[in-house]
């Protein structure tokens, strides 16, 4: 998931919640719109309530659930199996999918059916898991204490690890669907959740599940998840003194033997310096564009209408960025939407304490990396020109450790669910979004692969109003209450609630 600029001030709310369902925004709900009576009562459930659904986000994200670490996650996968019966699922199970092909354990896996005696059954796509906490100091509350805060123009957000990405769009989803069983006494639709604890593990449990259990959504019409989906494989490069025959060879030494000994850690850096150009922005392994398919004449112009009203030094500001690669509206359009790149996530060895001293001379080397590609680019094909790269410039002894991969995937926008979710943001005076996330341009990566061909051919759309920012960084929120054109959470509550009303053909003209 994309990380966004992380809030730059926060003074805590007194004790108490006292949400303000509305908050500040200056947008409409158009009830004139609304033709199913059911749903305004929904709406004001959700107001009556909104304390207590801030409330249930609060005790999810004090829940930690880090899948790279594991920490939590074993008590988050059963945290949401308990959100599920309380949904009144019939089916509900924690279910463990065992080791993957990339020789990992993958975390368990939450399935459950919710059968309404309805027409229509959507699947929906949950992640549970979050990224770890890399800057503890930068946080103005603690990341899993879920505090409430002012942060301008917002009156009130949540802050903490997961609020925006994804736990408070799913609580949110949540919150809703109990709203509408409290109203109706059942949901317009059913619904067969599958919740991952891997996301951030590029979904390598999701993937092993899915495959060895193809029958999960075979009674699926369509899947609430997102929409088209960039590729992304993440690599390991680890060096060493002992596959290199020079410098450490079993552990860390003293860096006072540099004067004498060879440094893997430099060879390293010299490595990593072959494989992108001098700005880190060109990719320099061979063949590595070769199999790239040009945007179509439809989508060029898709970009070139985003671009016309991109601001692009304040979409660097709210980013938390000096500036993007390139100054070009249409350009940054282009590469947010249909870029490839090789990033340096982390590297580590030797002394990796901050201040202070201590010479060490490091005998392993590890960099993490992760490739974004698009169509007709696969992540094993750019694993093999990497291997061939390395090999070619004398790193042979360098060793690939391939963590995850997720296929690029394209789909049709054109389907019933879609549909209703541009129905909801009409009524909702939000519009719909910049035609660049309505088309067939790839957005950040997900497992949407599996859906689009894979193993099913499922429609998928998802959306709502409101929303937070800040994924993967430090201070990650969530808003609660909105503020001009941006609704708080009881408005992202009720534009989900209309969006499933709109898709069940449950808010027709009489």
């Amino acid at each position: 998931m994309e990380s966004e600029a992380p809030m730059t001030a926060a003074a805590p709310v007194e004790p108490g919640l006292g949400i303000n369902p509305r908050g500040k925004t200056e947008l409409e709900i158009d009830m004139s719109r609304i033709h199913n009576p059911q749903i305004a009562e929904v709406f004001d459930y959700i107001d009556t309530n909104i304390d207590s659904h801030v409330e249930n986000l609060q005790r999810w994200i004090q829940q930690p659930s880090v899948s790279n670490t594991g920490e939590g996650i074993q008590e988050s996968a059963y945290m949401v199996e308990g959100f599920f019966d309380q949904l009144g699922c019939q089916e509900t199970e924690v279910v463990d999918p065992g080791i993957t092909e990339y020789g990992s354990q993958a975390n368990p896996m939450v399935y459950a059916i919710c059968d309404e005696g309805a027409e229509k059954t959507m699947a929906v796509y949950w992640m549970y898991d979050t990224m770890p906490i890399t800057q503890p100091d930068l946080w103005l509350s603690p990341p899993f204490e879920a505090r409430i805060v002012e942060q301008p123009p917002f009156d009130k957000v949540i802050i903490g690890r997961g609020a925006n990405n994804s736990k408070g769009r799913q609580m949110s989803f949540w919150n809703a669907m109990m709203s509408i069983k409290a109203v109706a006494g059942s949901l317009p639709v059913n619904l067969i959740f599958l919740a991952e604890g891997d996301e951030e593990r590029m979904s390598i449990g999701y993937r092993k599940f899915i495959r060895d259990n193809p029958d999960l959504f075979t009674e699926a019409d369509v899947m609430w998840g997102g929409g088209s989906s960039e590729g992304s494989v993440f690599v390991e490069l680890i060096s060493s003194g002992e596959q290199w025959g020079r410098g450490p060879t079993y552990s860390n030494i003293h860096g006072g033997r540099k004067r004498q000994v060879d440094a893997p850690a430099w060879r390293h850096i010299k490595m990593l310096a072959t494989l992108v150009d001098d700005t880190g922005n060109r990719v320099m392994i061979d063949g590595f564009y070769d199999d790239i398919v040009p945007l179509t004449e439809a989508e060029e112009a898709i970009l070139m209408e985003a671009a016309e009203d991109f601001d692009v030094e304040v979409a660097a500001e709210r980013l938390g960025v000096a500036r993007f690669i390139s100054d070009d509206p249409y350009e940054v359009q282009k590469m947010s939407r249909y870029g490839q790149s090789m990033n340096l996530d982390g590297i580590w060895a030797g002394n990796m304490f901050e201040g202070g001293s201590g010479a060490i001379l490091p005998n392993r080397i590890v960099s993490k990396h992760n490739f974004r590609y698009v169509p007709n680019q696969t992540g094993p094909d750019i694993v093999n020109k990497l291997r061939a790269h390395l090999d070619k410039h004398g790193y042979q002894d360098v060793e690939i450790n391939v963590v995850g991969d997720v296929p690029w995937a394209k789909m049709d926008d054109n389907n019933e669910l879609a549909m209703a979710v541009r129905e909801m943001r009409e009524t909702f005076g939000a519009g719909n979004p910049e035609p660049i996330y309505e088309e067939t341009i790839l957005g950040g990566y997900w497992p949407a692969y599996l859906f689009a061909g894979d193993v099913y051919d499922i429609p998928i759309a998802s959306g709502s109003v409101g929303g937070g920012g800040g994924a993967h960084a430090a201070n990650e929120y969530f808003i609660i209450e909105g503020a001009g054109n941006t609704y708080g959470m009881a408005g992202m509550e009720k534009s989900l609630a209309t969006a499933i009303y709109e898709y069940a053909g449950e808010n027709e003209p009489e």
